[in-house]
């Protein structure tokens, strides 16, 4: 691409970074969880307004679609589409951070950095606008709820968030932001860059008593507290180390006192791969363990399966193309390949499993002097109730969005 695309793009980014700190700290005070954010949406939407843009609303969630269309001198019969997607929900924690603008809402967090996604994508779209006429192609904006296991991206797709594009002439960018890599360096790798992510439920049924007649009862706690370890030994001897697997039991449930057998038990959990082979045979390993010790103990067995994220696989060609870029914006020496993927899990997979794409990671691991109460050696990750961005790292994710948009 012609390098004048670029000049001055990361400046412009810095110079107008401070007039939307305001509506990130906002975003911040007030989170909302899942599919419905009618208060982030609103904000969203007016944000886009004074743009000049057209929100568009989601009927079956809270999302919020934005086109910007190419100059006079843009596109060509083959442009190319770009999506930019932020993702905007927030999650189930009560923030501990002591910062002034801290959520105002009980129980709930921006914890993920969802707010910086969010104000990054508005601050790209401003630098997008300003330069429409130098853009290839039309440029869709995707702001998406229910990241955070309610697969909000795969019920935009479903609401025809691609209908009517041609794969070829399409990619999509997302990028998600992480306390614990430099301010604002770019991490990035092709292929797998993020595992597939499963939740579960097991229940064991059996038969409830007295805490002192253990003999005539068929108790499903020592069952439950046996599956916890067995389903670790299993892991450690059926899984090769070079596809893995993370199987992690993150609820169980049972009993209401002190001096009563329970009827059931409820087990709940995450599993992580990163290769659909892997995630079926782990799959049913669980259920193979869990059920022949259920068997063992005269329990019934139920396993559901829930929330299912495919592994999020960047597009080779996608990923170069940012790294390049990001190269060009913020210097080679922060661009940063990763050697492993992250075993946490994203929807932004469903979106590129249909148009060529990735997802990056932005740093913005905060100076020591900025945290509050917290030692030097150890800074909150994200999903802590304690976890702090650095704000001027958004400066560098906004300009690659734009560059991303802006290249032929």
């Amino acid at each position: 691409m012609p390098k004048v695309e670029l000049d001055g793009l990361l400046e412009a980014a810095e110079a107008a970074l401070p007039e939307l700190l305001p509506l990130r700290r906002e975003l911040h005070r007030n989170p909302e969880i899942g599919l419905e954010l009618p208060d982030t949406q609103a904000r969203i939407a007016a944000a886009l307004r004074d743009l000049g843009l057209e929100p568009r609303l989601g009927k079956a969630l809270s999302s919020v679609v934005a086109v910007i269309e190419p100059g006079a001198e843009g596109g060509g019969a083959r442009a190319a589409t770009t999506i930019l997607r932020a993702d905007m929900d927030a999650l189930p924690l009560q923030e501990e951070t002591g910062l002034d603008f801290a959520s105002e809402r009980a129980g709930a967090m921006h914890a993920c950095g969802h707010d910086l996604h969010m104000t990054m994508l508005l601050l790209g779209a401003r630098l997008l606008v300003e330069r429409r006429i130098s853009l290839p192609g039309p440029v869709i904006l995707m702001f998406q709820p229910g990241e955070e296991g309610f697969a909000g991206a795969k019920l935009m797709l479903d609401e025809g968030l691609l209908d009517g594009l041609d794969p070829a002439a399409t990619r999509a960018l997302a990028l998600h932001i992480w306390s614990s890599l430099p301010s604002g360096e770019i991490h990035l790798r092709a292929g797998t860059q993020m595992a597939s992510a499963d939740s579960y439920r097991i229940r064991l049924r059996g038969r409830g008593g007295h805490a002192s007649k253990p003999q005539l009862a068929i108790d499903p706690i020592p069952a439950a507290a046996e599956i916890v370890t067995a389903l670790q030994v299993a892991l450690s001897r059926e899984v090769d180390i070079f596809d893995p697997a993370v199987v992690t039991i993150t609820q169980i449930h049972a009993g209401t006192t002190h001096n009563i057998i329970p009827e059931t038990a409820l087990l709940e959990g995450t599993l992580r791969t990163l290769s659909n082979e892997r995630r079926d045979s782990t799959l049913e390993l669980i259920q193979r363990v869990a059920g022949s010790i259920a068997a063992e103990h005269r329990l019934a067995f139920e396993f559901e399966l829930d929330i299912a994220y495919p592994a999020t696989i960047n597009d080779p060609g996608g990923v170069k193309r940012v790294a390049n870029l990001a190269s060009e914006l913020v210097g080679p020496e922060r661009v940063v390949e990763m050697s492993a993927p992250f075993m946490s899990g994203e929807d932004w997979s469903y979106v590129i499993q249909h148009a060529p794409g990735a997802m990056v990671f932005l740093g913005a691991r905060p100076a020591a002097a900025n945290l509050a109460s917290v030692p030097d050696d150890h800074v909150p990750d994200n999903h802590s109730n304690r976890v702090i961005f650095d704000e001027p790292a958004m400066a560098a994710g906004a300009a690659l969005y734009a560059a991303f948009a802006l290249a032929p």
